[in-house]
């Protein structure tokens, strides 16, 4: 934009903000007729609706799922994404502040006049670019596996072991079918037992190779139903 165009702009900002209606009262009471109706809505769908407030919570159980509201399932995915113990802080504290702080200033920084989406090419871009990675990851986020789940079929003489990996914690870092962390800090246990012979599977779960933690507290009849059921997954 040169200078005769960014004078022209300036003119016509000028005659048509005359032309406007003044914030008080006009804004005001235009965005306070809102808020009340608003409000009137909500307080009248919680008489007449209700609350779901669901079931009691339970600090004894071992099959509670805790996920985030939708709004945050993005960030949820985020979490997983950045693998590394190090990087957490950054995907739950310096990313969103980050964004934050770049939203809050964008007043000071974007100091052009041009508002036209195509004439600003940088920020459309960005502006995109960041909608769609918030969606993806939503869509990642809200579709993730449960971590105290497992849907893959089994047999009935494997039930015991394949529901204490599902309480154990196992698919907070491995995947099974569906459900856990895909990608995660281990690997895929789905076809598990076409892979490794069910001594080594039961010797891994007891020791805890690398960073795995060792699961020996769950004693010997634990581990058997475990390595049992892994040693199934073919």
């Amino acid at each position: 934009m040169n200078n005769r165009e960014k004078e022209e702009y300036l003119r016509e900002y000028e005659q048509l903000k005359k032309k406007g209606k003044p914030f008080f009262p006009y804004a005001i009471m235009k965005d306070s007729v809102m808020f009340l109706v608003v409000a009137a809505v909500l307080i009248t769908m919680s008489l007449v609706l209700g609350a779901e407030m669901g079931p009691k919570a339970d600090p004894t159980t071992t099959t509670y799922t805790p996920r985030p509201e939708w709004y945050f399932f993005f960030l949820f995915e985020l979490l997983r994404v950045l693998k590394p113990p190090a990087l957490v802080p950054i995907a739950t504290v310096g990313i969103p502040t980050i964004c934050m702080v770049l939203l809050l200033a964008l007043p000071f920084y974007d100091r052009g006049a041009e508002r036209i989406p195509w004439k600003r090419p940088i920020a459309t871009i960005t502006g995109i670019l960041i909608i769609i990675a918030m969606a993806k990851l939503t869509l990642l986020g809200a579709s993730a596996g449960s971590p105290s789940e497992i849907e893959l079929a089994t047999k009935p003489q494997y039930e015991q072991g394949k529901a204490i990996v599902a309480e154990s914690g196992c698919l907070a870092c491995h995947a099974i079918g569906e459900n856990g962390a895909h990608g995660g800090l281990g690997p895929d246990l789905t076809e598990i037992g076409s892979k490794i012979p069910r001594s080594a599977i039961k010797q891994s779960v007891e020791i805890g190779p690398g960073i795995m933690p060792s699961f020996r507290g769950l004693g010997e009849e634990d581990l058997n139903a475990v390595a049992d059921y892994l040693a199934s997954l073919n």
